[in-house]
């Protein structure tokens, strides 16, 4: 008997810099912040959960927080005093996070709980805007810091049987993050991530077994080293992309920001 829940479809959504949306910080950010604050009008239905993985939470292995009311950490530094007292008290899902476990368990990848992790401004940030009332219980899953970018994929792929359940599943990141060129305002890097963006848009809405392929061997791309010097921002669109199963997917924000381009992108 199939199940009269709705199917999720999968989000990778740019967080935007520290408390960005927060701040006197004229129109830099605005379409982007737009962008956030339409994502629960595209979705079929409220959705009962959220798992998500952020960028900025890295751990030996797997983890997950599992607090019934996860606190915030302001991971973020020398910003104006108001952004470290912005609140987001959504509450979190310890069964949900249970089953998050049993899934990476099962697919080879065991884990652990973490009932005193709080949600990293990867994650409450963006929320803010697009879940602004708080209501959703959310699961952050953290990124194995070792983990390569197959592995990644295989995480999210492991996720697939809860968007069945009507829990939605995101990654947030960037798809540019090199902090030094973009607040450097380097136009050198500019082209450079131009070319990245349209790769990653190309590689997204290519057939799943090609957009695979391409986003495990990410770093061959074209301006790829430039605009990550580091991986942790562009890993949970791998994440995402695994739990997208044989969804395609498209591109659904473009923005240059600072000089450099932008997306975020939607499976299924």
């Amino acid at each position: 008997m199939e199940s009269s829940l709705p199917r999720q479809p999968v989000l990778f959504v740019p967080h935007g810099g520290g408390p960005c949306f927060f701040m006197d910080w004229p129109h830099t950010w605005d379409h982007m912040a737009a962008h956030l604050r339409g994502i629960a009008a595209t979705l079929p239905a409220r959705p009962d959960g959220i798992v998500v993985m952020s960028g900025h939470w890295q751990t030996g292995v797997p983890t997950v927080t599992s607090a019934a009311h996860p606190p915030l950490i302001y991971d973020y530094d020398g910003f104006p005093p108001h952004t470290y007292h912005l609140q987001y008290p959504a509450p979190g899902a310890p069964a949900l996070a249970a089953e998050v476990l049993d899934l990476l368990a099962h697919a080879g990848m065991p884990g652990e709980a973490d009932a005193g992790r709080g949600f990293d401004h990867g994650v409450f940030i963006p929320f803010m805007l697009a879940f602004a009332q708080a209501d959703i219980p959310v699961v952050e899953l953290s990124l194995p810091r070792e983990c390569s970018a197959a592995h990644t994929l295989h995480m999210g792929a492991a996720m697939q049987p809860l968007r069945a359940r009507n829990i939605l599943i995101v990654g947030t990141g960037m798809s540019y993050h090199n902090l030094r060129h973009l607040m450097g305002r380097d136009p050198q890097s500019d082209a450079p991530s131009r070319a990245f963006d349209t790769w990653l848009a190309r590689a997204v809405e290519s057939p799943p077994p090609i957009r695979a392929d391409a986003l495990t061997h990410w770093a061959q791309a074209p301006g790829a080293r430039i605009c990550h010097p580091t991986p942790e921002h562009l890993l949970p669109l791998v994440f995402a992309a695994g739990a997208a199963g044989n969804d395609l997917g498209r591109r659904d924000y473009s923005d240059t920001i600072m000089g450099k381009a932008l997306s975020g992108f939607r499976f299924g």
